[in-house]
């Protein structure tokens, strides 16, 4: 297996988790606190999602919403205090003990370990929102399962940048034509690919509309025993829910795409 695929790299949020609900929650607990007239529907949440990091998108609606208050000067520094609370606000409501890992997120973490692959993190989001996921869902020793983690605290450049796959990839010696990505959105496929990773996206409420062209796969999740996937596009997931065979499937498709099924292969390039 180690000859085909070495590693899997995950991203955090609507990937390990369909966290982004909590995190628009989270976002509209605190403009309220803030005494802010903003609002983020989920229509208007999936808009934003195509914007990295929670600043960026806070500094991007207030030009189109809000432009007196973004024109002013102290306005940046007004926006880094109410993302400090948003993101108290969202660890407290992770903390509640309601958001889970998706299904077969944690199945796949022990069968890739169980094989001696590498495992890492790469995200956009902050350390302690990570920390305060895992901490919910895996054991107290999760941290020694990944020979690399990387967050926003760690890497300043957002995704779609390859920044932060590429600080993973050079902590940990992941070969990146054998280490697989799995993302959930367009920026994140954009930033795993540029780092020469092969990427499987598991999509969610908020993008599984959106076109994931050049990925190996895209499914409505990992899926497990009981909670099947759907895949939308990519092979056919016969055992119902992806597993290492399934990985190292698409993996030896990249390396020879003629082994591959005509039906089985993307409906884009």
């Amino acid at each position: 297996m180690n000859r085909l695929l070495q590693g899997i790299i995950f991203d955090v949020d609507g990937t390990l988790a369909d966290t982004e609900e909590v995190h628009r929650q989270a976002f509209n607990l605190t403009f309220a606190e803030f005494g802010l007239a903003w609002e983020w529907t989920p229509a208007l949440y999936e808009k934003l999602l195509t914007i990295s990091g929670g600043r960026e998108r806070m500094l991007i609606h207030a030009r189109d919403v809000d432009p007196v208050r973004a024109a002013d000067p102290q306005f940046p520094e007004f926006v880094r205090r109410l993302h400090e609370a948003k993101t108290a606000c969202y660890a407290r409501l992770l903390r509640s003990g309601e958001v889970r890992l998706r299904p077969g997120v944690e199945r796949v973490m022990h069968e890739a370990r169980r094989e001696g692959l590498l495992l890492g993190i790469a995200t956009s989001s902050a350390w302690s929102n990570l920390k305060t996921l895992l901490d919910n869902n895996l054991p107290p020793e999760w941290p020694s399962w990944f020979s690399a983690i990387e967050t926003a605290d760690s890497v300043t450049k957002k995704k779609p940048s390859p920044a932060v796959y590429q600080a993973v990839i050079r902590r940990a010696h992941f070969d990146p034509a054998r280490t697989l990505a799995l993302e959930d959105t367009q920026n994140g496929l954009k930033a795993a690919r540029a780092a020469g990773l092969t990427t499987v996206i598991t999509a969610h409420q908020f993008t599984c509309h959106h076109a994931f062209e050049g990925a190996a796969a895209v499914l409505d999740g990992l899926g497990d025993v009981g909670h099947p996937t759907r895949v939308i596009a990519g092979p056919p997931c016969e055992q119902g829910f992806v597993d290492l065979r399934y990985l190292v499937n698409l993996m030896t498709a990249r390396q020879d795409p003629d082994t591959v099924p005509l039906q089985g292969r993307l409906n884009y390039a």
